[in-house]
């Protein structure tokens, strides 16, 4: 992708790479294609780091950085950049489990009585949809789970990819873009002063 953000518009770039190899190789592809996207250079003037915590860094040349996050899943690498600010993103494989038991012992209680009354052929979705979303939110923090992340109220999955207010951040947004049939993908951003695009790269 050789797109510049939109000038004007908070974006937040998404891309996404299946491994065949080394998984940590395509990771750092991924970090490398952002930074030369957005930051308007070249993917060889473009480094990857990782800072205290683990967080991945890129850095261009000229001393420039972005806001990045990444995430992994069964080979899948997912990587979103933000020019504008911190970003978060988590990706999870739709797949069968016992979620209403499992929001009852890690959500809210609002949220698994949420959960527990939605229609049973959507409710692991639902489930998969709140998990991926407050890893996401976490991740733009820069704290990931730690201190009642799994607690931390978000809105309602929505689906069809619109970044809503967190209830209780109103500088913080997160939502579900597209990830594929078989991956539900969250996407969060810090500092956010009216809607943010999400583009699919």
């Amino acid at each position: 992708m050789n797109q510049l953000p939109v000038p004007g518009r908070d974006t937040v770039y998404v891309w996404t790479g299946r491994a065949t190899g080394d998984q940590r190789e395509l990771t750092r592809r991924l970090l490398r294609r952002a930074g030369g996207a957005l930051l308007g250079r070249p993917e060889a003037g473009i480094g990857v780091d990782r800072r205290p915590g683990g967080r991945p860094e890129v850095r261009a040349d000229d001393g420039r950085t972005l806001p990045v996050s990444v995430s992994h899943v069964d080979g899948v690498v997912v990587v979103a950049a933000r020019a504008a600010g911190p970003v978060g993103v988590d990706v999870e494989r739709r797949r069968p489990l016992p979620a209403t038991s499992l929001a009852r012992r890690w959500y809210a209680p609002d949220e698994a009585d949420w959960l527990a009354a939605r229609d049973e052929t959507g409710r692991e979705l639902d489930f998969l949809r709140l998990w991926t979303a407050k890893e996401a939110v976490g991740k733009a923090l820069g704290r990931g789970l730690r201190g009642g992340g799994l607690r931390r109220r978000m809105p309602p999955p929505h689906g069809g990819g619109e970044l809503w207010p967190v209830p209780g951040r109103p500088d913080a947004r997160v939502g579900h873009p597209a990830g594929g049939d078989d991956l539900v993908l969250a996407v969060a951003v810090l500092g956010a002063a009216g809607p943010v695009g999400v583009v699919l790269a």
